[in-house]
C-alpha cells in the first residue's frame, strides 16, 4: 500500500495510471483518503521523527523559493513621458462634525 502511494505521488499520474502489481487504484486511494482522515499520516509522521531523532539521526533540510518577479517600469511608480505631475496638496483632517 505504501509502494502504491509512494509511486503515485513520484510520478504525478492519475489514480486510474497505478500499476497492476499495486492493486486496485480505488483502494489504494480511498485508504490514502481514509487514513488522511483517521490521522494515521500523522502518527506515522511522529513516530518516524521520534525514532530519527532517538537515533541523532535527524537533519533538517530547508528550501526557500527566492524567486524575484519584477513589475513593469510603470506599474512600478516610474514616471512616465509627457509633463510632470502634480503635486498632491496635503489635506488634513476636519474637526469633526459641526457642533448646534
Amino acid at each position: 500500500m505504501i509502494d502504491a502511494i509512494a509511486w503515485k505521488f513520484q510520478t504525478g499520474s492519475q489514480w486510474i495510471h497505478l500499476p497492476e502489481k499495486y492493486g486496485n487504484w480505488r483502494g489504494v486511494c480511498n485508504r490514502l483518503r481514509m487514513w488522511a482522515i483517521d490521522g494515521t499520516w500523522g502518527r506515522v509522521f511522529t513516530a518516524l521523527v521520534a525514532q530519527a531523532d532517538a537515533d541523532e539521526d535527524l537533519n533538517w533540510v530547508v528550501s526557500v523559493d527566492s524567486t524575484v518577479v519584477r513589475a513593469h517600469q510603470h506599474a512600478a511608480g516610474a514616471r512616465k513621458k509627457g509633463p510632470p505631475r502634480q503635486v498632491n496638496r496635503q489635506t488634513t483632517p476636519s474637526a469633526g462634525p459641526a457642533a448646534d
